[in-house]
């Protein structure tokens, strides 16, 4: 192999994750921001077979590689984007960013590991924190290694502050509607989600009237953004 020209390789998925994120429209920009929801990690044969995971108890966390299927694979190259926590108003390189418009669509996050399902010799992984359309394509699994992959000493660019978190308040009908869907601490997803204000960069210093909708767990979550923070206002089956 001639390592001065690029070269195509095939990568294959070796399975999927069910999250319960409808749609790219309000998923967390950064993995562990979210600590309710269902997360799940799917294996395709033979990649689910039991063996492949001994020992993976051991391990609180995990690297997951993943595919940005959503983003199309025909859009050309582009060396520079507009990071949200920029207000997306100044351009940085995007190997500088997490942007997912990347040249080979891979992302890659840490979630926390919640337990290991065993059946009939196939493996499926619980995890916490993802931050994964519904159906996203895995590409890897590796276990996260506190003594090497922590650096406390870490300088992060123009990232070193968690987000500034939101006010979320539920109108009546949006609360007697999540206690009807019956799903599981559907409201604190739901607050975590908006908490993040997944509204477009350019948006999000300011309040608006709007409805905004927002796919999660199969409903269409209606809200609206103000100065003191959002308002759920209904669910729409989606």
């Amino acid at each position: 192999m001639n390592n001065l020209k690029s070269e195509e390789v095939t990568v294959r998925s070796i399975g999927y994750i069910e999250t319960p994120f409808d749609e790219k429209f309000a998923v967390p920009r950064q993995s562990s921001l979210i600590s309710h929801g269902h997360f799940e990690i799917h294996f395709h044969p033979p990649y689910d077979a039991e063996e492949a995971f001994k020992g993976i108890d051991d391990f609180s966390h995990l690297w997951i590689s993943f595919l940005f299927d959503r983003i199309n694979e025909d859009d050309s190259f582009r060396p520079t984007v507009r990071p949200p926590r920029l207000g997306g108003n100044e351009y940085k390189g995007v190997f500088a960013t997490r942007s997912p418009f990347r040249p080979n669509r891979l992302g890659l996050s840490v979630v926390k590991l919640l337990s290991v399902n065993r059946n009939h010799g196939k493996v499926s992984l619980i995890v916490a924190g993802a931050d994964m359309v519904n159906g996203t394509p895995i590409i890897d699994v590796k276990p996260y290694i506190e003594f090497v992959d922590s650096i406390p000493s870490a300088v992060s660019g123009f990232a070193r502050e968690a987000p500034v978190m939101h006010q979320v308040s539920f109108s009546e009908e949006a609360l007697k509607q999540i206690a009807e869907t019956g799903i599981p601490d559907f409201r604190e997803l739901i607050e975590e989600v908006l908490a993040q204000d997944p509204r477009p960069a350019y948006k999000s210093r300011h309040s608006d009237e709007r409805l905004y909708g927002v796919g999660l767990c199969g409903y269409d979550v209606k809200w609206q953004a103000s100065e003191s923070g959002f308002t759920v206002r209904y669910l729409e089956k989606a």
